[in-house]
């Protein structure tokens, strides 16, 4: 009874000891070395406000509206067709170029098939192409057709940025000690941060196409690490109130938060007015949204908005 006992102690403490080591490993990052400038704390990216617009000239803010202009990462499946059909039908067109990826190939809509399973890989062969076949569009927007996207609010987000600066925007968020922008809300490049992406591509102990680590890694993990190779990291979008611009819940599930946290003021705490992304709606939610956000206006309100975001050439825009 004591040689059975003894024993059952030892398992138990050997048990303790894997959890603990399980747990130790859940927070750490693989392949990635602590360095004095991995000591990053994300800043916060804001919208400019309309007394910064309005100390622009009539000329500037008319050059700047028409050279924001953005390249959409659509990534898809062919199994959910609707959601695909329901993106290129709605905020899809909003795009300056929207693209959409494939993980096969399918006869009932354009993509480009990328002939690869594997979430991370699929992403990677995106976002190459995207880089190589991008033109002069210096803004990428990467998102699921799950997502529904406000292209407008996302070109008033980065008006006054600069892409050849290195940008890496969405909603943050933190896991041990990398920080990440998740994907499910989308997720924002600017030009010199998909060059410096696509550059440390090539480096396969970096950044490979395919995990090695014990536990596989999201795509949007890979992708911080990829990033933080190159000091990109992650930064959150949000309104000149600090709210999220970024939202990886439907408008509805926002709302129900919203009463519960304030039944008063329901819209105060709800999302922001200038939000660009809201995720988990069927494709009949879209449409309604697309209702909502561009054909319904009240009668003979001026919302006195600074600048106008024309549709992309030749589109049959909303």
């Amino acid at each position: 009874m004591l040689s059975e006992g003894s024993s059952f102690m030892k398992g138990m403490a050997l048990g303790g000891i894997f959890c603990l080591l399980l747990s130790l490993l859940g927070s750490f990052t693989p392949g990635m070395q602590s360095s004095p400038e991995d000591q990053h704390h994300h800043h916060h990216i804001k919208a400019p406000t309309n007394d910064e617009l309005q100390s622009l000239s009539e000329p500037q803010m008319v050059e700047l509206s028409q050279k924001v202009r953005v390249y959409c990462v659509i990534m898809v499946q062919p199994k959910v067709l609707v959601y695909w059909a329901t993106a290129k039908d709605t905020w899809g067109k909003h795009c300056d170029q929207a693209v959409f990826y494939s993980s096969e190939s399918a006869k009932a809509l354009e993509a480009v098939d990328l002939n690869e399973q594997d979430e991370w890989a699929k992403l990677h062969k995106a976002l190459k192409h995207a880089y190589d076949n991008s033109g002069d569009l210096r803004w990428f927007f990467v998102a699921r057709p799950t997502t529904f996207a406000i292209i407008e609010n996302l070109k008033y987000l980065v008006l006054a940025k600069d892409p050849n600066e290195p940008f890496y925007i969405g909603h943050t968020v933190k896991s041990g000690e990398l920080e990440y922008v998740e994907y499910e809300s989308g997720i924002v490049l600017s030009y010199e941060a998909l060059r410096r992406l696509v550059n440390v591509f090539k480096d396969g102990e970096k950044c490979p196409e395919r995990g090695r680590s014990l536990w596989k890694l999201s795509e949007e993990k890979q992708l911080a690490i990829c990033l933080k190779y190159t000091g990109v990291f992650a930064e959150n979008g949000e309104d000149t109130q600090g709210k999220g611009l970024f939202n990886s819940k439907s408008v509805g599930s926002l709302i129900e938060d919203g009463m519960s946290k304030n039944s008063l003021d329901v819209v105060e705490g709800c999302c922001s007015d200038l939000a660009i992304t809201f995720s988990g709606m069927s494709p009949n939610q879209m449409q309604v949204m697309m209702f909502g956000v561009y054909r319904l206006r009240p009668y003979g309100h001026n919302f006195h908005d600074s600048l106008i975001f024309l549709p992309p050439d030749g589109s049959d825009n909303d």
